[in-house]
């Protein structure tokens, strides 16, 4: 019989990356069907930041107009910028990775 050990060792390797890599691929295809659908959010939060709705609606805040139990953390000076850089930076960092190309 032939030694093989090299040959299965080698099968076995690969067949744990082939596992490994189609979990994070199925993980990341879920992730990207999240980001795509939350495109319209991050659109209007970025076009509310620092607009006049966004202003009036801080010094309302500032003033004790709204009620104490809301919400307010897209009322915070970093919050939503934060949020903004994330994205920014995520989008550089999908950029850099999309040209790599496998056949």
């Amino acid at each position: 019989m032939k030694d093989n050990k090299q040959q299965i060792a080698r099968i076995r390797k690969m067949e744990r990356r082939l596992n490994s890599a189609t979990a994070a691929v199925k993980r990341l295809e879920a992730a990207l069907d999240k980001w795509e659908a939350a495109q319209e959010a991050i659109a209007a939060l970025d076009e509310y930041y620092g607009s006049d709705l966004w202003r009036q609606d801080f010094a309302d805040d500032e003033s004790g107009l709204l009620p104490a139990d809301l919400k307010r953390g897209v009322l915070s000076e970093d919050g939503i910028w934060n949020l903004i850089t994330d994205v920014n930076e995520l989008n550089d960092r999908l950029k850099q990775l999309s040209p790599k190309k496998y056949s």
